[in-house]
Protein backbone atom coordinates (compact mmCIF):
# COMPACT_ATOMS: atom_id res chain seq x y z
CA UNK A 1 0.00 0.00 0.00
CA UNK A 2 1.50 2.86 -0.90
CA UNK A 3 2.06 6.03 1.23
CA UNK A 4 -0.78 8.15 -0.38
CA UNK A 5 -2.87 5.51 0.08
CA UNK A 6 -2.41 5.41 3.91
CA UNK A 7 -3.05 8.96 4.07
CA UNK A 8 -6.39 8.85 2.23
CA UNK A 9 -7.57 6.06 4.41
CA UNK A 10 -6.66 8.13 7.37
CA UNK A 11 -8.05 11.74 5.65
CA UNK A 12 -11.59 9.52 4.78
CA UNK A 13 -11.67 8.04 8.59
CA UNK A 14 -11.62 11.59 10.03
CA UNK A 15 -14.12 12.78 7.58
CA UNK A 16 -16.34 10.19 8.43
CA UNK A 17 -16.07 10.46 12.17
CA UNK A 18 -18.35 12.10 14.05
CA UNK A 19 -16.28 15.48 15.58
CA UNK A 20 -18.90 17.48 17.01
CA UNK A 21 -21.01 15.16 19.10
CA UNK A 22 -22.19 15.25 22.45
CA UNK A 23 -19.72 12.76 23.49
CA UNK A 24 -16.76 14.12 21.48
CA UNK A 25 -17.76 17.48 24.22
CA UNK A 26 -18.14 15.54 27.01
CA UNK A 27 -14.52 13.73 26.50
CA UNK A 28 -13.22 17.23 27.24
CA UNK A 29 -15.43 17.85 30.26
CA UNK A 30 -17.56 20.79 28.62
CA UNK A 31 -21.08 20.99 27.64
CA UNK A 32 -21.89 21.06 23.57
CA UNK A 33 -22.54 24.24 21.67
CA UNK A 34 -25.83 24.61 19.88
CA UNK A 35 -26.19 22.11 17.23
CA UNK A 36 -25.99 24.88 14.49
CA UNK A 37 -22.46 25.79 15.32
CA UNK A 38 -21.98 21.94 15.53
CA UNK A 39 -23.30 21.20 12.97
CA UNK A 40 -21.91 24.34 10.63
CA UNK A 41 -18.10 22.97 12.06
CA UNK A 42 -18.30 19.36 11.14
CA UNK A 43 -19.34 19.96 7.27
CA UNK A 44 -15.83 23.11 7.01
CA UNK A 45 -14.30 19.89 8.43
CA UNK A 46 -15.20 17.33 6.34
CA UNK A 47 -15.21 19.75 3.01
CA UNK A 48 -11.65 20.67 4.44
CA UNK A 49 -10.66 16.84 4.17
CA UNK A 50 -12.78 16.54 0.65
CA UNK A 51 -10.11 18.97 -0.88
CA UNK A 52 -7.12 17.10 1.28
CA UNK A 53 -8.07 13.98 -0.25
CA UNK A 54 -8.47 15.03 -3.67
CA UNK A 55 -4.68 16.93 -3.10
CA UNK A 56 -3.35 13.78 -1.94
CA UNK A 57 -4.62 12.19 -4.86
CA UNK A 58 -3.02 14.45 -7.57
CA UNK A 59 0.28 14.17 -5.35
CA UNK A 60 0.45 17.70 -4.07
CA UNK A 61 3.15 19.05 -2.39
CA UNK A 62 3.39 19.91 1.19
CA UNK A 63 3.08 23.68 0.34
CA UNK A 64 -0.27 22.94 -1.47
CA UNK A 65 -1.67 20.86 1.10
CA UNK A 66 -1.00 23.09 4.02
CA UNK A 67 -2.98 26.05 1.83
CA UNK A 68 -5.90 24.05 1.79
CA UNK A 69 -5.84 23.70 5.25
CA UNK A 70 -4.74 27.34 5.97
CA UNK A 71 -7.61 28.70 3.67
CA UNK A 72 -10.20 26.24 5.24
CA UNK A 73 -9.20 27.71 9.00
CA UNK A 74 -9.19 31.46 7.78
CA UNK A 75 -12.25 30.88 6.39
CA UNK A 76 -13.60 30.78 9.93
CA UNK A 77 -13.95 34.32 11.71
CA UNK A 78 -12.36 32.92 15.40
CA UNK A 79 -14.40 36.51 16.75
CA UNK A 80 -16.96 34.01 16.49
CA UNK A 81 -16.40 31.69 19.15
CA UNK A 82 -15.96 31.01 22.61
CA UNK A 83 -12.76 29.30 24.25
CA UNK A 84 -13.61 26.34 24.06
CA UNK A 85 -15.04 26.47 20.60
CA UNK A 86 -11.48 27.39 19.56
CA UNK A 87 -9.53 25.02 21.22
CA UNK A 88 -11.83 22.20 19.64
CA UNK A 89 -11.69 23.98 16.31
CA UNK A 90 -7.75 23.82 16.57
CA UNK A 91 -7.35 20.18 17.53
CA UNK A 92 -9.07 19.14 14.15
CA UNK A 93 -6.58 21.49 11.94
CA UNK A 94 -3.78 20.13 13.62
CA UNK A 95 -5.21 16.49 13.63
CA UNK A 96 -5.64 16.98 9.63
CA UNK A 97 -2.04 19.09 9.26
CA UNK A 98 -0.33 15.53 11.21
CA UNK A 99 -2.35 13.43 9.17
CA UNK A 100 -0.68 15.34 6.01
CA UNK A 101 2.34 15.76 7.87
CA UNK A 102 2.66 19.52 7.22
CA UNK A 103 3.46 22.10 10.37
CA UNK A 104 0.23 24.16 11.16
CA UNK A 105 1.35 25.26 14.36
CA UNK A 106 2.36 28.71 13.90
CA UNK A 107 -1.13 29.45 11.57
CA UNK A 108 -2.86 27.58 14.33
CA UNK A 109 -1.60 30.33 16.66
CA UNK A 110 -1.55 33.17 14.57
CA UNK A 111 -5.48 32.66 13.82
CA UNK A 112 -6.44 31.71 17.65
CA UNK A 113 -4.32 34.20 18.94
CA UNK A 114 -3.38 37.17 16.06
CA UNK A 115 0.27 37.63 15.04
CA UNK A 116 1.86 40.11 17.71
CA UNK A 117 0.24 37.67 20.37
CA UNK A 118 2.25 34.69 18.36
CA UNK A 119 5.27 36.32 18.35
CA UNK A 120 5.07 37.02 21.97
CA UNK A 121 4.83 33.28 22.96
CA UNK A 122 7.21 32.51 20.61
CA UNK A 123 9.90 35.08 23.19
CA UNK A 124 7.83 33.77 26.17
CA UNK A 125 8.36 29.81 25.38
CA UNK A 126 11.41 30.58 24.62
CA UNK A 127 12.48 32.52 27.72
CA UNK A 128 10.46 29.98 30.18
CA UNK A 129 11.46 26.88 28.22
CA UNK A 130 9.50 23.38 27.90
CA UNK A 131 5.79 23.61 28.74
CA UNK A 132 4.92 22.53 32.04
CA UNK A 133 3.93 18.59 32.29
CA UNK A 134 2.39 17.35 35.11
CA UNK A 135 2.78 13.61 34.35
CA UNK A 136 4.04 11.46 32.02
CA UNK A 137 2.17 8.10 30.40
CA UNK A 138 3.94 5.89 28.63
CA UNK A 139 4.20 2.86 26.35
CA UNK A 140 6.04 1.06 24.46
CA UNK A 141 5.32 0.28 20.36
CA UNK A 142 4.13 -3.10 20.36
CA UNK A 143 6.22 -2.64 16.50
CA UNK A 144 9.18 -1.38 17.00
CA UNK A 145 9.17 -0.91 20.51
CA UNK A 146 9.56 2.88 20.40
CA UNK A 147 8.23 4.70 23.57
CA UNK A 148 4.97 6.42 23.15
CA UNK A 149 4.91 9.26 25.66
CA UNK A 150 1.51 11.31 26.23
CA UNK A 151 2.28 14.34 28.15
CA UNK A 152 -0.38 15.42 30.55
CA UNK A 153 -0.76 19.23 31.27
CA UNK A 154 -3.99 19.82 33.09
CA UNK A 155 -5.91 17.47 34.88
CA UNK A 156 -9.29 18.50 36.53
CA UNK A 157 -11.54 15.88 39.08
CA UNK A 158 -14.52 14.45 37.79
CA UNK A 159 -13.65 13.94 33.91
CA UNK A 160 -14.66 10.45 32.64
CA UNK A 161 -12.22 8.25 30.78
CA UNK A 162 -14.70 8.05 27.39
CA UNK A 163 -12.01 5.61 24.95
CA UNK A 164 -9.93 3.83 24.31
CA UNK A 165 -7.66 5.17 21.63
CA UNK A 166 -5.96 3.38 18.37
CA UNK A 167 -3.08 5.35 17.92
CA UNK A 168 0.20 5.47 14.92
CA UNK A 169 3.73 5.05 15.79
CA UNK A 170 5.43 7.77 14.35
CA UNK A 171 8.65 5.74 13.64
CA UNK A 172 7.33 2.44 12.29
CA UNK A 173 3.81 3.48 11.62
CA UNK A 174 2.51 0.65 13.37
CA UNK A 175 -1.18 0.29 15.31
CA UNK A 176 -1.56 0.59 19.01
CA UNK A 177 -4.16 0.45 21.49
CA UNK A 178 -3.70 3.26 24.74
CA UNK A 179 -5.94 4.02 27.47
CA UNK A 180 -4.95 7.17 28.94
CA UNK A 181 -7.38 7.48 32.23
CA UNK A 182 -9.55 9.85 33.62
CA UNK A 183 -9.44 13.34 34.85
CA UNK A 184 -7.35 14.57 32.09
CA UNK A 185 -8.22 18.10 30.57
CA UNK A 186 -5.27 19.21 28.73
CA UNK A 187 -2.27 16.79 26.89
CA UNK A 188 0.22 16.82 24.06
CA UNK A 189 0.34 13.12 22.29
CA UNK A 190 4.46 12.20 21.91
CA UNK A 191 5.67 10.36 18.48
CA UNK A 192 2.24 9.27 17.75
CA UNK A 193 -0.58 10.60 16.14
CA UNK A 194 -4.07 9.26 17.10
CA UNK A 195 -6.16 7.33 14.27
CA UNK A 196 -9.48 6.22 15.95
CA UNK A 197 -11.09 6.63 19.42
CA UNK A 198 -13.50 3.72 21.01
CA UNK A 199 -15.93 4.56 23.13
CA UNK A 200 -15.57 2.37 26.49
CA UNK A 201 -19.07 2.36 27.06
CA UNK A 202 -19.63 0.05 23.60
CA UNK A 203 -15.51 -1.44 23.79
CA UNK A 204 -14.68 -3.25 26.39
CA UNK A 205 -10.82 -4.16 26.28
CA UNK A 206 -11.19 -7.49 24.46
CA UNK A 207 -13.29 -6.01 21.44
CA UNK A 208 -10.83 -2.91 21.27
CA UNK A 209 -8.35 -5.25 20.71
CA UNK A 210 -10.08 -6.84 18.03
CA UNK A 211 -10.94 -3.62 16.58
CA UNK A 212 -7.12 -3.00 16.47
CA UNK A 213 -6.45 -6.34 15.10
CA UNK A 214 -8.78 -5.11 11.89
CA UNK A 215 -7.32 -1.86 11.22
CA UNK A 216 -4.06 -3.75 11.24
CA UNK A 217 -5.07 -5.94 8.60
CA UNK A 218 -6.76 -3.44 6.92
CA UNK A 219 -4.06 -1.27 6.59
CA UNK A 220 -2.16 -3.90 4.63
CA UNK A 221 -4.42 -4.77 1.77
Amino acid sequence: MSENHNIVTLLNEFRNKSKFSAACWEERGLNPSNIEVCDYLENIFNDCSDHLIKGVQKNAIDKQLKKTITDWLNSLSNSQYDTEELEFICDYFYQLAQIVEVDLKDSLNVWNYGKVLNNLFKITSFLKGKENIIATLKQHCTDCNALLETFILKKEAGIPDHNWHVVRCNKCKGYNLLSLGPNIKELRYGEYQTIEQLAKASFNKEQAMIRLKQIKIFRKN
